[in-house]
This record gives structure tokens, C-alpha cells and sequence, in this order.
């Protein structure tokens, strides 16, 4: 359903969310995301080839802080190149996985973090990169707040970078066939979409807003736009993933990422 969600029950239910489905999201997605590649987007947009945190020899050295990191595919692509990523996500057993891949692949653990995106636990001017590839933004109740948290968390002139679900693809239904490419509803209604238990608790909320609104948010924080990345559907790419699929990814963008730096 559409219906309004506060940032104390969207927090909630996201580390619930994702705590009980990790299993399954590691399973039927972790062939596609690897254990240390870098993708931006079900497209298959791969830093090493697109190069939105910057050249990747300048990597090297920098402290980089994942939102949303999940299993830390990306932060272990990024310490392949030098860099010194901390991997932060709200849902424990997300991060149970990433020290699962680093066992089984008998690394050092990567630095992983437990906490909400939207508070976070680190001094002022600690990191020299943020990137979140379809993490925690979507489930922010708060986004503007969220991103006056990173810039505050980044030393000038530092990038922030972020993909998320298209805006425009909530004025479509999320479905991979021809359903899915007519417009039902306003984009400009920024309601979220809930689904909640049967005592009418959130067990899961994901957020929208529009273009407009996220360059607000970016500039209200103190972040100067860079460049707004709409990766196109890849041939040869036959893989749904939930409302991605060929059929959709080649008519409309499923995927908007933006590229900041913090002033």
C-alpha cells in the first residue's frame, strides 16, 4: 500500500526486512554481484569500467565509507584497489555475509559497521569517499537528513556518489512485462510504499522522491552535482531482477545514479 512512514518505523522495518530476507537476497543475487565486484545497478554497470568515484589509481589510500553495503561486494572490490573502505549496513545478518565471503575466502575481515545511514556513528571529516550502490537511500525516511549526514561525515572536495530505483519508475507498476510500461500513478506523489503486518506494523518501506528533489537534497546539503548517470540496458543482458528486465530497461530508465562533491 501507499501510505505515510515515519523515519523511527522505516528504520525498523528495513533492519527487520533485510535481517530475515538476507539469506535469500545473498542467494539468488550474490552469482550476479560477486564476492568483490563493484556494480552499480541491476543493468550490470561496473565501476572498474565506469569510473564515478574517480580514476581508480586514485583510489589507493583513501578511507571510503558503503552505505547500504549488504554483503560488502563493493567495499571489497574498493580495498582491492588500495583503499581503506568501511562497510556500513542497518541489517546484522547483512553483514554476517560479508565476514561469511571473508572467511571462505580466507582474507582479512573488512571493517563493517551496524547502523542506521540516516545517524552516523563517525567524527566529522573521517572519510575521503561515500557510495552506496542501492543502499539505504531508497529507505530513508529522511533522505535531506541523510545527506547532511555524509557531507558532514567527508573532508571537502570528497565525492559521494549514489544509485537508486529511477524516479520515474514509480509511476509504473514493478513488473518486468508489458504491465509494467504503462504510467498508473502520479510520479510526483511521494507517498511510500509500505507492506506491513496484520496489526498494521511496516515490515518493509522504500521511498520516493523525484529528481527535483534529490538535486534539493544534494545542494540543501552542501554538495555540489557532478553528474546524473541513467545507465542504459546492456546487450546480451537477459537477467530480471524483480521490475529490471530487457524487455522494460530498453524503453525506460530503471537506474539514476548521482555523482556529488561535497563543497
Amino acid at each position: 500500500m501507499r501510505r505515510d512512514a515515519e523515519a523511527g518505523e522505516s528504520s525498523r522495518a528495513s533492519r527487520h526486512w533485510w535481517d530475515r530476507n538476507a539469506d535469500e537476497y545473498q542467494d539468488e543475487h550474490g552469482a550476479f554481484l560477486g564476492d568483490d565486484r563493484f556494480t552499480w545497478c541491476p543493468e550490470g554497470l561496473d565501476e572498474a569500467e565506469a569510473g564515478l568515484l574517480g580514476d581508480p589509481a586514485g583510489l589507493k589510500g583513501l578511507r571510503v565509507l558503503e552505505l547500504g553495503a549488504g554483503a560488502a561486494q563493493c567495499s571489497r572490490w574498493l580495498a582491492a584497489q588500495g583503499a581503506v573502505p568501511v562497510a556500513l549496513d542497518i541489517s546484522y545478518r547483512q553483514l554476517q555475509h560479508s565476514r561469511r565471503i571473508d572467511l571462505g575466502r580466507g582474507t582479512e575481515p573488512l571493517p563493517v559497521v551496524q547502523a542506521d545511514a540516516g545517524v552516523l556513528p563517525f567524527a566529522d571529516g573521517s572519510f575521503d569517499l561515500a557510495c552506496s550502490a542501492y543502499g539505504a537511500v531508497p529507505f530513508s525516511a529522511d533522505t535531506a537528513e541523510l545527506m547532511r549526514e555524509v557531507h558532514r561525515v567527508l573532508r571537502p572536495g570528497a565525492r559521494w556518489v549514489f544509485s537508486v530505483t529511477h524516479p520515474i519508475r514509480w509511476a509504473f507498476p514493478d513488473e518486468p512485462g508489458v504491465e509494467g510500461l504503462t504510467a498508473t500513478a502520479s510520479y510526483f506523489d511521494r507517498t511510500p510504499y509500505v507492506e506491513q503486518d496484520a496489526e498494521g506494523r511496516a515490515t518493509y518501506v522504500e521511498h520516493h522522491r523525484t529528481v527535483g528533489d534529490r538535486v534539493r537534497e544534494l545542494t540543501g546539503a552542501g554538495f555540489r552535482l557532478l553528474d546524473l548517470v541513467e545507465p542504459e540496458w546492456p546487450e546480451g543482458l537477459e537477467q530480471e531482477w524483480g521490475g529490471w528486465s530487457p524487455l522494460r530497461g530498453r524503453l525506460i530508465p530503471g537506474t539514476a545514479v548521482f555523482v556529488a562533491e561535497r563543497g
